[in-house]
């Protein structure tokens, strides 16, 4: 249930991120629901280096929308644009 949970939250920070994140993105629900999730764990991973969190601690709203929108940035960069 957890695992559900957690792609739930991804989905939500992934749309979040895709709106605050400018440009379009012909990516659909799966990348969007990828992209927040592993944009929540690095900003995690970035936030329990840099000390701001502990271990096994929950990371912040913000941080995961703001580590999902980096994520989105480079996707971007990496892909290009396709005309």
């Amino acid at each position: 249930m957890e695992f559900l949970w957690m792609l739930f939250i991804g989905l939500i920070i992934g749309i979040v991120a895709k709106f605050l994140t400018p440009g379009r993105d012909p990516q659909g629900c799966l990348v969007t629901m990828l992209i927040g999730v592993v944009g929540s764990m690095l900003a995690g991973w970035i936030g329990r280096s840099a000390g701001w969190y502990a271990q096994g601690e929950p990371v912040g709203f913000i941080a995961s929308v703001l580590g999902a929108s980096l994520l989105l940035l480079v996707w971007r960069m990496l892909t290009g644009r396709k005309s």
